[in-house]
């Protein structure tokens, strides 16, 4: 049976925006590069597609909190403001989830017409002075404050450490992993449209620890991690197939929205059942599939979130995605930019383009807060079959019922217990400032403890790679108002 073509949603027009003046005074700020992103968007789709949107949908910036998008998108637009939704939080799931949204918008005929924007001038902010992510230390938890976990750079590697080891990798054998995997983001990058940094890369190159490329956290280095300081806009025109041919888009330029799958961990980041692929990332991503009628060799593309190297390297194993091929269509967040959440959003602008000059498929992967949001979906050259809308796209009692357990989290147990993972933390010098392991006692109690910084055998046993230490014995002592971490 033929679908009604007025409840087929399909992307028309897609736009990006690199702002990177060499005056600071002229650079734009988030609501501008929303504007401009839209403009691009529209232009992209062949025009006149921003004055038919019933809705657009806004993911949420951080660089200038003072502004009220939502008005400001009204004014810009001629809009009313009722039309412009804004997500609750930023997150780097959201574009995918504010794409499957205007999917499901369509596909109830709630709208003909809708739009995705997102925005950051982060560069220009932390120019100014503002902080990066004011809010973390007031939203972190009192043991997590204590042992100095606020960033996503200190608590990334926790599943980093623990997910080598239990794929059975050494140290050089993991690092070598995502030293391919971010080589290849960035020669993607070099070619990508919207990229911010177009360099490439060596595998060596990202790995090793210099100067220019200082250690973050164990064991990532500066080209390892997201790049936030990017001003950087992006933005996507969704309507139905129908007023597509209808307004004379080329069958060509049209992109197809798949099925889309969502599954969250627990919001507070130390509340993990273990510190492998979290079990909503699994269903998020194999559900998908499902859905779509597709395996991960059928697809022509990804873009898998790489905010850090181990969501990535997560993933394509879920996915059954080989490390010698990229993992991104736009360049990754070190490479193409890591606008905070909004980095999906360049994404799908990169994954359409790419679509619309080959390959049939291609896969979208977002990830948010502490590998606690995932939101996948599939884009495609063509309808896929089985693939309509609206769809419920919340699996989380999927989730939910594979997760095992989650241990309680301590720092009130002595005693020598086997690590279940680690991290070390840098100083901008390089120099070693404290690292943090967590431990698991018999009863299943989670540990977490500190690592003195001039504690320097320690610190060797954790990061020379002579041997392994998750699941090595390691002394948990209270010194004071902490419980410190020796090597046994």
């Amino acid at each position: 049976m033929q679908q009604d073509r007025t409840r087929i949603p399909v992307i028309v027009g897609v736009g990006e925006v690199n702002d990177r003046p060499a005056d600071d005074a002229e650079a734009h700020d988030s609501l501008e590069l929303m504007v401009a992103a839209l403009a691009a968007a529209d232009g992209d789709s062949g025009g006149g597609w921003l004055e038919r949107c019933e809705r657009i949908l806004v993911v949420p910036q951080l660089s200038f909190s003072e502004i009220d998008i939502p008005q400001g998108l009204a004014s810009a637009t001629g809009l009313d403001t009722d039309t412009i939704r804004q997500a609750e939080v930023p997150s780097g799931d959201t574009p995918v989830r504010l794409l499957n949204d205007a999917a499901n918008a369509i596909g109830a005929g709630e709208v003909v017409t809708c739009a995705i924007v997102g925005a950051e001038a982060m560069r220009t902010a932390l120019r100014a002075g503002k902080p990066l992510f004011p809010n973390s230390q007031k939203s972190a938890t009192e043991l997590r404050r204590r042992y100095g976990l606020f960033q996503p750079s200190e608590i990334y590697p926790l599943y980093e450490n623990a997910s080598r080891a239990a794929e059975g990798l050494t140290l050089e054998q993991g690092q070598a992993e995502s030293g391919q995997i971010w080589s290849l983001m960035s020669e993607v990058a070099a070619m990508s449209e919207g990229a911010w940094l177009k360099k490439p890369r060596s595998p060596a190159e990202i790995i090793e620890a210099t100067a220019d490329n200082r250690p973050i956290a164990f064991p990532y280095t500066k080209l390892m991690v997201a790049n936030a300081s990017v001003n950087q806009g992006a933005a996507v025109i969704v309507t139905s197939l129908a007023a597509a041919l209808a307004a004379g888009v080329p069958e060509e330029q049209l992109i197809y929205i798949g099925a889309g799958v969502a599954a969250h961990e627990a919001h507070e980041a130390m509340e993990r059942a273990g510190w492998t692929t979290p079990t909503g990332m699994q269903i998020s991503i194999e559900e998908t599939l499902v859905r779509n009628g597709l395996t991960g060799s059928e697809l022509d593309m990804v873009e898998l979130y790489s905010c850090f190297p181990t969501v990535p390297k997560m993933a394509r194993r879920v996915l059954g995605w080989p490390a010698d091929r990229p993992a991104t269509v736009h360049g990754g967040l070190t490479f193409g930019g890591g606008p905070v959440a909004n980095y999906m959003s360049h994404a799908i602008a990169a994954m359409v383009r790419k679509l619309r000059t080959g390959g049939k498929t291609g896969f979208l992967f977002g990830n948010g807060g502490f590998c606690e949001h995932n939101h996948c979906i599939v884009l495609s050259r063509s309808a896929l079959p089985g693939v309509s809308f609206p769809q419920d796209y919340d699996a989380q009692a999927l989730a939910d019922a594979r997760r095992g357990p989650i241990p309680p989290l301590t720092d009130e147990v002595e005693g020598l217990f086997p690590v279940e993972t680690y991290t070390v933390f840098y100083d901008r010098d390089g120099a070693p400032r404290q690292g943090v392991v967590l431990s698991r006692a018999p009863d299943g109690l989670r540990i977490i403890a500190r690592v003195d910084g001039d504690d320097a055998r320690s610190l060797a046993f954790l990061t020379d790679g002579a041997v392994e230490p998750v699941g090595k014995l390691g002394h948990n002592k209270r010194s004071a108002d902490a419980m410190v971490w020796t090597a046994a």
